[in-house]
């Protein structure tokens, strides 16, 4: 690497992640996740590229600490190349970790089949011939993976959860949950996961002195938080989403909406998802994030 790039890599360190392994095991789906998670993902890099790339995001001044390089056979990149690159980068003191993605033959073949393509190397032979070939040429960069996963029994949503495990830190959550506020008279949020009434509650809007206030204004918030049965719904809503939130961690999912709503978004549901985005937060130490779709929309 260049003076330049050693300079400013000592400064802001850089992260590479070398995505590799057999076609078919998964690597999309482990490039999706990594991208999900804040990582520059740079998808089938010729290996005489790599070098170049860390040193441009090097003189970003650490504006891009964390790159995936995905590497496969479809871009005909020649494996011996690829580890004279990786020797290279281990001489120079990079944090570099290979991340091999694994799958037996047979499951590798279904794959195949399902979708239909043919394997990248498989030329005028078969489909298993094409994948022995790949496993033949991969060999040696296996051995020197950090982390190995074998796909084999793992569905997509139990890939991305072990990739999270693995490449999570303390500042990457694993999951990210917005709360919306809403009004059931301009429509359902297309995009939430769960959805809330909270109509069941009396409407400040025919308290006169409350009318022109909002979900975020003390006195409407303590209005709506004071009637029978906003505490317990709350409490029992929370720990609902508490389930699922686990849940979510368990299958890989990374972000999800609760969409809570009242008539016309400005009261009830303002005051109703502030206090509940406070709780799962609290509860689940997960990241919550509140919006407010229609406030403001009267």
């Amino acid at each position: 690497m260049s003076t330049q790039a050693e300079s400013n890599g000592a400064d802001h360190p850089i992260e590479v992640v070398l995505v590799t392994g057999m076609s078919g095991a998964g690597r999309t789906t482990v490039a999706n996740v990594l991208e999900d998670m804040d990582w520059y993902v740079v998808d089938n890099l010729p290996p005489q590229m790599m070098r170049t790339l860390v040193e441009l995001v090097a003189r970003a001044d650490g504006a891009v600490p964390k790159i995936a390089i995905v590497t496969d056979s479809k871009g005909r990149a020649k494996y011996t190349e690829l580890e004279e690159t990786i020797s290279d980068f281990i001489d120079q003191g990079l944090s570099l970790r290979i991340l091999y993605l694994d799958a037996a033959d047979e499951v590798l073949v279904r794959r195949f089949e399902s979708t239909r393509r043919p394997h990248p190397l498989q030329g005028e032979g078969t489909l298993l011939e094409g994948i022995e070939g790949e496993r033949s040429a991969l060999e040696s960069l296996k051995h020197r993976a950090d982390i190995i996963i074998d796909t084999s029994e793992l569905n997509v949503h139990q890939l991305s959860a072990q990739v999270r495990k693995r490449f999570s830190t303390i500042d990457t959550p694993l999951l990210r949950l917005t709360v919306m506020s809403f009004g059931f008279k301009y429509g359902l949020p297309k995009d939430a996961d769960h959805v809330a009434d909270v109509r069941f509650l009396p409407n400040p809007y025919w308290i006169p002195h409350l009318r022109g206030n909002n979900g975020l204004d003390s006195d409407v918030a303590d209005f709506v938080l004071g009637q029978n049965g906003a505490e317990e719904f709350i409490e029992r809503y929370t720990a609902t989403l508490d389930t699922v939130s686990q849940g979510y961690l368990h299958e890989g999912r990374g972000y999800a909406m609760i969409g809570i709503g009242c008539t016309g978004g400005k009261h009830r549901s303002v005051a109703i998802s502030e206090r509940v985005a406070k709780s799962l937060a609290a509860q689940t130490g997960i990241p919550v994030t509140v919006r407010h779709r229609d406030l403001g929309r009267e």
